[in-house]
């Protein structure tokens, strides 16, 4: 008798172990908000007064100032009544690694980013014009925010 009722704890056991290992499987991996992916149009700018802010091009609209190499990029302001906002991770799809919201566009664009590449204008020029794939976290509040 003994031995029945450590068997039934043990399948009672078992069962719970194995319903909170299926929920946490079934959980996104992010626990602070809603992943969103989108397509974008893609284009390319460098740390250039040409393209930039005059007398220094390397200082975003956010205030940050921009390092050649680092992996950052501007958004439209679409895009940031969105949910996507300064310093925020983006994944672009075909790219490796995390990009950050350093810098955003002019009023006149939407639905699209702006992949920062140093003062590498010839990277830029071979990158061109795009349409890619981006997913982000929307942060709880944001999903309240942008559901209102």
């Amino acid at each position: 008798m003994n031995r029945q009722i450590l068997k039934k704890e043990f399948k009672v056991k078992l069962v719970a172990f194995l319903s909170v290992l299926l929920l946490v499987a079934s959980c996104k991996s992010n626990d602070n908000g809603e992943e969103v992916t989108m397509t974008v149009t893609a284009t390319a700018y460098n740390s250039v007064e040409a393209q930039t802010k005059k007398g220094n091009p390397n200082l975003t609209a956010w205030g940050d100032i921009l390092e050649p190499g680092e992996k950052s990029i501007a958004v439209s302001r679409d895009l940031i009544d969105m949910g996507l906002s300064h310093n925020q991770e983006v994944q672009i799809k075909g790219l490796p690694g995390t990009y950050i919201v350093k810098d955003k566009m002019n009023r006149r664009w939407e639905k699209k980013i702006d992949i920062y590449m140093g003062v590498d204008e010839e990277a830029a020029r071979e990158w061109g014009k795009k349409e890619v794939e981006i997913t982000y976290v929307l942060e709880e509040e944001k999903t309240e925010q942008v559901s209102k």
